[in-house]
């Protein structure tokens, strides 16, 4: 059975989580699926999402702790490789990932979350930093993107604390960005309507937003001048503005 299930129509791909009797912790080859079926939608608006009742519950600790019987650092260090790797793929897909949060998701299945564009989450979704409760660090980037997104002071009550964060204070710290009844429903109808928009202009503007993280002004606007030119040229601006411009 693959624990990583993909579906693609008309430009939008729903990844799943698929081990929902372990609620989608990851296990044995799952991180590696992971990145192939991310690399694989990479012309796609993607989805991702958990199989059953949760997003994603983190590492499979089970695993973990045989690790640590045999001592093998070197085991560890691969997964840790492989959830690096998945968090980079991301940043770098062209076009926007949304995750819907239809569940728990908890360690590296929450910064799993964080790491993609826009985050819907259910009403009964719950998001914890839990690592610090089996005596980890966290890692899949967790203290660079939680801060950038909830503040710093506060991402370090979240991450020291590995408390539960409900799904209404998640969207009032900006851990989620819209709470829904049915996130997944919410998400894939996000993803249709940008999917339906200018590809061009889409990873432009991915990609634009990124890259303001770090520059200046002066750069960020000859870097939009850049893609502007870029657009003007294409062929789909050409249609686009052609039907605007004559009413059709």
């Amino acid at each position: 059975m693959s624990f990583i299930n993909v579906e693609r129509d008309g430009g939008v791909a729903t990844i799943t989580l698929n081990r929902p009797d372990k609620l989608n912790a990851f296990t044995g080859t799952m991180r590696e699926d992971l990145l192939a079926a991310l690399r694989e939608c990479e012309r796609d608006v993607v989805v991702l999402t958990g199989a059953g009742r949760a997003f994603c519950a983190g590492g499979d600790v089970e695993y973990m702790h045989s690790l640590q019987q045999d001592n093998d650092v070197a085991a560890f260090r691969g997964l840790l490789d492989a959830g690096r790797d998945v968090i980079l793929q991301i940043a770098a897909m062209p076009k926007p990932v949304i995750a819907a949060v239809n569940g728990v998701a908890a360690g590296a299945g929450c910064n799993l979350a964080l790491a993609c564009d826009y985050r819907i989450a259910a009403e009964t979704a719950r998001l914890s930093e839990s690592f610090v409760k089996i005596g980890l660090h966290p890692d899949w980037g967790g203290t660079w993107l939680l801060p950038r997104l909830v503040g710093r002071s506060r991402a370090l009550e979240i991450l020291m604390t590995g408390r539960m964060v409900e799904a209404a204070e998640a969207l009032a710290i900006g851990m989620v960005d819209r709470v829904a009844a049915d996130a997944l429903a919410e998400a894939q109808t996000l993803a249709r309507t940008l999917a339906a928009n200018s590809a061009l202009a889409i990873m432009g503007i991915k990609r634009a937003l990124l890259l303001a993280e770090r520059n200046d002004l002066e750069s960020q606007l000859e870097l939009e001048a850049e893609h502007q030119v870029e657009c003007f040229q294409s062929e789909e601006a050409i249609s686009r503005i052609a039907a605007f411009a004559t009413k059709r």
